[in-house]
């Protein structure tokens, strides 16, 4: 059944040079999640993800490769970003390059559309420049460089010397949204907290007109009234999220899909949060729902860098653990919102607690005592005590608070809430002895009727726990709660896993007695340390 309700999210587009890293593998996965989350529920869902493929930066990387920048970012988009949404089973609704026709066109129609309504005029400008970050740098980002760079001003982020730039170029009138945009802070529109104050303050100590083009380069897209120009590379970036949803192009998809909400990472939250909204404000266009600035990965105390060698790739892991395991470490181990450390330490003493030790165990013992107890039919319960209804309880709470959780984009707390369902059901196995209440009831001729009728409920409350458990984690780890569906033959006797609705996934007594249960090999098989 449809919401009514539309759900539109984005990841930020990335840089195609950059070799993925977990640092993106973190952000597309949970802004999957959200997304698969709302799609199952019901809501008119659409993700985006894609690449950022114009600028100085890419323009220089393609010359020293010795190939064309066209060719050059298809190559990487092909090689290294398409493989990293498969690896990691993320369901992303469409893919934007901002080389696409489709992009480039309606970016025009924006930038046309702002120029009209006077807010982009043409001036000079100097500043220092960082090809690295693709910005005239801040002075709160630029430090006096130290070593081989002693004497020169170079990026705070990249600790490489910047470029001193004069250039006659297009400006757009950021300073006068400063009002606007403040009162847009008022309503929540930056999250979580942090994220907020940080860009409070930024815009309370006021903002300048922003340099909106380029003509030392041709890279890029070309502003429409003025050929020499393109326009930089972060304005052509940010309009992605109206140009994929048919900004310019298909009035119909646009009035439906947008606004959307984003998720980026918090060193590009001004971008987002002032940059962006001033623009659509501009241009007569609704502001983002929302902007979430998640943390910063670190690696070793640090932010994962390539410079550094702190960059890890996604492969890496899920080779070893898997993707559904990637995913719930990086999803549940990280209070979302706020910075966070990995460590393959905590990897694998989690992938062991929680997953092989605790869901996995749970799915593999349930089914197994239903097919050596009930010969592999799910039994019909009994009489219900104090301690089956205290499960159903847990479930329906765990349902209600992790789309609660949901809601405010903290995904952990949401997992964290469903997995109390794993906690005690597997207390509630310790605690009833399945296979105390098999054997009593199987030690007279006649067998004991209560005993067996017992038996019954306990396993038919696991089952039905589980398959609570498969809906409501399945927008974590799709993998292994798609095998668990078809062990519990819910797939026959329920329907397909992706069809069921996410916010009914509390209520009790959807297993239907009677189902035939399959064979289940470990969701999460032993990995062996090195």
């Amino acid at each position: 059944m449809t919401s009514g309700r539309s759900f539109y999210i984005t990841t930020p587009i990335y840089y195609p040079s950059d070799v993925p890293h977990i640092g993106h593998g973190y952000t597309t996965v949970a802004v999957d999640t959200l997304a698969r989350w709302h799609r199952q529920a019901g809501d008119d869902t659409w993700m985006l993800t894609g690449t950022d493929e114009h600028g100085q930066k890419m323009l220089r990387a393609a010359a020293a490769n010795g190939v064309t920048p066209q060719e050059w970012v298809d190559k990487l988009v092909s090689e290294s970003w398409f493989p990293l949404l498969k690896e990691l089973d993320v369901a992303n609704d469409d893919f934007i390059r901002t080389t696409q026709e489709r992009h480039e066109r309606s970016v025009q129609v924006f930038f046309q559309t702002l120029y009209d309504r006077g807010y982009i005029y043409a001036g000079e400008y100097e500043a220092l420049y960082c090809v690295g970050c693709e910005e005239f740098k801040p002075e709160a980002e630029i430090v006096d460089g130290a070593g081989e760079f002693e004497g020169l001003k170079v990026c705070a982020i990249h600790s490489k010397p910047l470029e001193l730039l004069q250039e006659k170029n297009y400006f757009f009138k950021l300073s006068e949204f400063q009002d606007r945009l403040l009162a847009l802070y008022e309503t929540g529109f930056v999250q979580p907290e942090s994220a907020r104050n940080e860009v409070v303050s930024f815009v309370t100590h006021g903002l300048k007109d922003l340099s909106v083009s380029r003509s030392t380069f041709d890279w890029g897209v070309r502003v429409p009234w003025d050929e020499s120009h393109v326009i930089y590379v972060w304005i052509d970036a940010l309009l992605n999220y109206v140009t994929a949803v048919g900004y310019g192009s298909d009035p119909e998809q646009f009035e439906r899909r947008w606004p959307a909400h984003h998720v980026v990472g918090k060193d590009i939250l001004r971008f987002h949060a002032v940059i962006w909204p001033a623009m659509l404000m501009a241009a007569g266009l609704e502001v983002p729902k929302s902007v979430f600035a998640h943390g910063w990965l670190l690696v070793g105390g640090e932010k994962m860098s390539k410079s550094k060698l702190t960059g890890i790739a996604p492969s890496e892991i899920v080779d070893v653990f898997g993707s559904d395991a990637y995913r719930f470490y990086f999803l549940s181990a990280i209070p979302f919102g706020h910075d966070g450390s990995f460590s393959w330490e905590d990897l694998s003493a989690r992938y062991q607690a929680e997953l092989a030790n605790g869901f996995g165990n749970l799915a593999s013992r349930t089914t197994a005592m239903i097919e050596r107890y009930c010969e592999g039919i799910v039994p019909v319960p009994g009489e219900h005590t104090e301690a089956d209804r205290e499960i159903q309880r847990v479930v329906a709470d765990a349902a209600k608070n992790a789309d609660a959780a949901i809601e405010r984009f903290r995904i952990d707390e949401a997992i964290d809430a469903i997995w109390t369902i794993v906690d005690e059901l597997n207390g509630y196995i310790t605690d009833n002895e399945p296979w105390a209440l098999a054997r009593r009831g199987t030690e007279s001729a006649e067998g004991d009727d209560a005993q067996r009728a017992r038996l019954g409920t306990v396993l038919y409350t696991c089952a039905e726990g589980l398959r609570a458990l498969a809906v409501l984690l399945s927008p974590v780890m799709p993998v292994a709660t798609e095998k668990l569906w078809i062990a519990l033959g819910a797939a026959e006797s329920i329907g397909r896993l992706r069809d069921q609705p996410l916010r009914e996934a509390g209520a009790w007594g959807v297993l239907t007695p009677g189902t035939s249960v399959n064979g289940l090999a470990p969701l999460f098989p032993r990995v062996e340390q090195a």
